[in-house]
């Protein structure tokens, strides 16, 4: 997939079916707009393109507000790319583009640099000064620069619209199973394994991997279910975060992965854990041996889950 971040790169791609959008989490409704969008570039033969935002336009406008992000924008990149995308327009964004206008956003991004024929925009989204340009806009421009527009029917999950911020109040009350169906894969993080206090091996006798996260948007504290990538491999753990009440009091929150029936090095690695289920809250232990017993019975549970034959049927992680 090309990533240009300069409308004079060579390796821009012309004539495009083109979306707009920041698109932090991808998640089902985004997904649904980019299929829409590769489909289309498949009936006229052109390059399927996203063109999005970097930073996201809410840090610079309203930093105070602007929401912690789902995804890195390598992450967000990659998942464009596994949906289809060929081309991706990386627009830095300033107070300069912010207060561009609908019109000389379109001319100059969409028309001349991408030669857009068709041109979606996910229900609702606005770009442009004060948030004047939406579908109508386009619609009111296509014969002028010869390409179609058209708007996105929203996706919903038990009548709920899907968005970002949904996502991530669902994510802080720990509800990764809901999470998953709105995301249509499991939410996951990405870091490298740093050094801890060493007590997961010798003194709790469940060695785990210390993750420091490049993703900003953490579960709620406690115990979860979950698959980890590391050296390309999926394997089968559980994950802790919180703040490690019974055996730390610096307040810190810490990820912590432990790799079932495993025994491997992840020192210095960078490493994924996707979060499947939310096996119970952090809670503080009276002594290092009803934390080791609580762990034990997090981690036979982890591999019951596994174990369950709906589990095993759809996940490649088994």
């Amino acid at each position: 997939m090309i990533v240009v971040r300069s409308i004079q790169d060579p390796a821009i791609t012309r004539p495009s079916t083109v979306t707009i959008g920041v698109f932090d989490g991808l998640h089902l409704g985004h997904q649904f707009i980019m299929r829409t969008v590769v489909e289309r570039a498949g009936l006229n033969s052109t390059v399927p393109t996203v063109v999005t935002f970097d930073p996201h336009p809410r840090s610079i406008l309203y930093p105070e507000s602007a929401p912690p992000l789902l995804q890195t924008f390598e992450q967000r990149i990659e998942g464009m790319a596994f949906l289809g995308i060929r081309q991706v327009l990386v627009i830095p964004f300033t107070l300069e583009i912010a207060s561009m206008s609908a019109g000389e956003f379109v001319e100059r991004y969409l028309v001349e640099t991408l030669d857009a024929r068709a041109i979606y925009l996910g229900r609702g989204f606005a770009f442009g000064r004060r948030r004047s340009g939406n579908i109508d806009v386009l619609r009111g421009m296509t014969s002028r620069f010869g390409f179609d527009a058209d708007e996105v029917g929203e996706v919903e999950l038990r009548g709920t619209r899907m968005s970002s911020t949904a996502i991530r109040r669902t994510l802080q009350l720990g509800r990764v199973n809901h999470a998953r169906r709105m995301l249509g894969r499991p939410y996951g993080l990405e870091g490298t394994v740093v050094e801890g206090r060493r007590l997961g091996g010798p003194v709790l006798r469940f060695p785990t991997a210390n993750i420091e996260p490049v993703n900003r948007v953490l579960p709620a504290r406690g115990v979860y279910v979950t698959a980890t990538l590391a050296d390309e491999v999926w394997y089968r753990s559980a994950t802790n975060i919180g703040v490690r009440p019974t055996v730390s009091d610096d307040g810190g929150v810490t990820v912590e992965t432990h790799l079932l029936d495993v025994e491997k090095m992840l020192y210095g690695k960078r490493i994924r854990v996707r979060f499947l289920h939310r096996l119970r809250s952090e809670l503080e232990f009276a002594s290092l041996d009803a934390l080791r017993s609580q762990i034990a019975r997090d981690a036979d549970r982890a591999r019951r889950y596994f174990q369950h034959p709906i589990v095993r049927r759809n996940l490649e992680v088994v």
